[in-house]
């Protein structure tokens, strides 16, 4: 539908094909991208009016809805930076969060019950911006966002400025920390233009197809991607929450193209019974991605097999963007992350900072070409100075690179168990116990051992059906032997109702682990 002569980029897509569709579906309704670029107006005008000014920091506690993606598109074309939020996060989280980013403002979607019982949360705190909206029931404290917006007109906001995320990593192996990256220089409609590259760099169709968004659309990966989708022209099919059926029918209903995914995603959707499967086509999609944690190769393998070769793999942080495997590639090299993106350099160092050959296992260090990135709030620096080596910076991965240059993660440096002085990696355990039915969900971790040091367990969230029982945890330590050397084989299983897992699907492997080391005299 488009050649060489189209201008790609939201703002532009929006002025030259208003009514190209821009939501498909989602809970509160659709759009098309002029009426959507009129919302994200509306929102600019409306702030300004509060005292918001350029460099700002707008927070925004929302659920997946058109909501958050106007939020995020007037911070573009305001100056403003971003700054989504988990709202899965306690009361006091938030507050600290909204302390360290320094938050002008404060969005919240009180549509739903769980963010409106949250807000008032936060006013009784009293540490909110004076800045502070509900979209939806009114908080006392709080003003409506419906009504500040209502006197406010839909036109293009005048002193446009490009924004920036202000982004925070997951916490599940330290605290929170907050990530600000300078604003790009040009005027939003050409940067969004330039940022139409990320949906092009994944062969997203041009002006046609539809986006799915059915992870969290506060996560940072979630979020680059139905950016992505909206500056090359595809519009979003917006699911409340992620569910796996619902997520089939979607693909089915709305025809979707393209969609961003986790691996804990790709089980779920395995683990639903054959028949329920096959009521959905899905031969539509083209490309999934999926990052933000370790997917076991066998999971990988049974997607592609019934999807086909269409399920691309991104592997960075929040910190930066590192790798692209696409899908004929990981085929043809199972397990890869993918090479090094345009601009970026990886290498793999040993503990003392020496580089080492294909082949062997070190710590990950990305060097990419834009300015290095800073922690934000109380020991920022110190995390700053603590990953840095030159202008290369860990994520705190470790892998290798084969002699091909691709890259190959092993596991988070701070997950690996040390057991008897043997490196165990917990991903390759927990990819082997995740193949065994009963196991919906599972994390590895060490336990303190006087003989040992660290030894081997598996904490496991029983799939449907199944339920915790000392003989199903002899079963699976038997299943593991059969599959890997005995010593990297679990030497004992509890079992958890659930597990804590972000929404981008990343363990929280420290508040797990912090169970077990409680009443130990050390940490490690």
């Amino acid at each position: 539908m488009t050649d060489d002569t189209q201008r790609l980029g939201f703002w532009w897509i929006a002025e030259d094909h208003p009514d190209l569709p821009a939501v498909v579906s989602s809970p509160s309704g659709t759009r098309t991208y002029g009426e959507l670029a009129g919302d994200a107006h509306q929102l600019v005008h409306a702030l300004r009016a509060a005292g918001l000014v350029d460099g700002d920091v707008v927070a925004v506690l929302a659920a997946n809805d058109i909501g958050i993606v106007r939020a995020s598109l007037a911070t573009q074309e305001a100056g403003w930076y971003f700054l989504p939020l988990n709202y899965h996060l306690s009361a006091d989280e938030v507050v600290g969060i909204l302390s360290t980013a320094g938050a002008a403002a404060l969005l919240v979607d009180t549509t739903t019950p769980e963010l409106a019982t949250l807000a008032a949360k936060l006013r009784a705190s009293g540490a909110i911006p004076s800045r502070s909206f509900t979209s939806g029931p009114d908080v006392e404290g709080f003003t409506p966002l419906a009504s500040a917006l209502a006197a406010q007109p839909r036109t293009l906001p005048s002193d446009r400025r490009s924004g920036a995320v202000f982004s925070f990593t997951s916490g599940t192996t330290g605290l929170p920390k907050g990530i600000r990256r300078p604003r790009p220089p040009g005027d939003p409609s050409a940067e969004a233009s330039n940022a139409s590259l990320f949906g092009r760099a994944f062969h997203f169709q041009q002006l046609g197809g539809i986006h799915l968004a059915s992870a969290a659309m506060h996560h940072v990966g979630t979020h680059s991607f139905y950016i992505g989708a909206l500056n090359v022209g595809q519009a979003l099919s917006i699911l409340p929450r992620f569910d796996p059926e619902a997520t089939l029918a979607a693909i089915d209903r709305d025809k979707v193209t393209t969609a961003y995914m986790v691996p804990t995603m790709f089980h779920r959707l395995i683990q639903l019974p054959q028949e329920v499967r096959d009521k959905y086509d899905h031969s539509h999609l083209q490309a999934v991605v999926h990052s933000a944690a370790p997917c076991p190769m066998a999971l990988k393998q049974k997607m592609m097999d019934w999807w086909g070769p269409v399920i691309w793999e991104t592997y960075g942080g929040t910190e930066g963007a590192a790798t692209i495997a696409k899908p004929y590639r990981w085929l043809e090299k199972p397990g890869t992350v993918g090479r090094a993106v345009r601009g970026v350099k990886i290498a793999i160092l040993d503990d003392d900072g020496n580089p080492l050959p294909a082949g062997e296992v070190g710590h990950v260090f990305i060097e990419t070409g834009g300015d290095p990135f800073e922690y934000h709030g109380e020991g920022g620096v110190e995390a700053t100075q603590s990953v840095f080596r030159g202008r290369m910076f860990t994520i705190g991965d470790l892998g290798l690179l084969d002699e091909d240059g691709y890259l190959f993660i092993r596991d988070r440096a701070k997950d690996m168990i040390i057991s008897g002085g043997v490196n165990i990696y917990p991903t390759e355990v927990e990819a082997a116990l995740l193949s065994h039915p009963a196991v919906g969900d599972v994390a590895v971790i060490g336990v303190p051992s006087d003989e040992w040091g660290e030894e081997i367990k598996a904490v496991v969230e029983p799939a449907p059906g199944y339920s915790a029982s000392e003989g199903l945890a002899a079963e699976l330590i038997a299943y593991v032997r059969e599959r890997l050397s005995h010593y990297k084989c679990p030497r004992s299983v509890d079992f958890r109702t659930s597990l804590p897992r972000t929404d981008a699907g990343k363990l929280y492997k420290r508040k797990i682990r912090d169970e077990y080391w409680a009443q130990a005299e050390r940490l490690v």
